[in-house]
């Protein structure tokens, strides 16, 4: 069951068509990953940077034609 309309368009695309950022739980550090610092920071606007720049990276590694500038 779909919440909202709009929840499906959410699903795996984040803001402006890009794929969702990474998203992180507990524990702090797994199988030698680590949460990145910013994340716990507590600093609303630069999480809101970082997950924009990983959007953007993901987005370029994984379907860099949805960043391509339809003609």
């Amino acid at each position: 069951m779909i919440g909202t309309e709009a929840s499906h368009e959410r699903d795996s695309f984040g803001p402006a068509g890009l794929l969702d950022h990474p998203h992180y739980t507990r524990p702090r550090a797994f199988r030698g990953l680590d949460v990145p610092d910013v994340l716990l920071s507590g600093d609303h606007a630069a999480i809101e940077r970082w997950r924009l720049a990983a959007a953007l990276e993901k987005t370029r590694r994984n379907r860099p034609d949805l960043l391509e500038d339809p003609e």
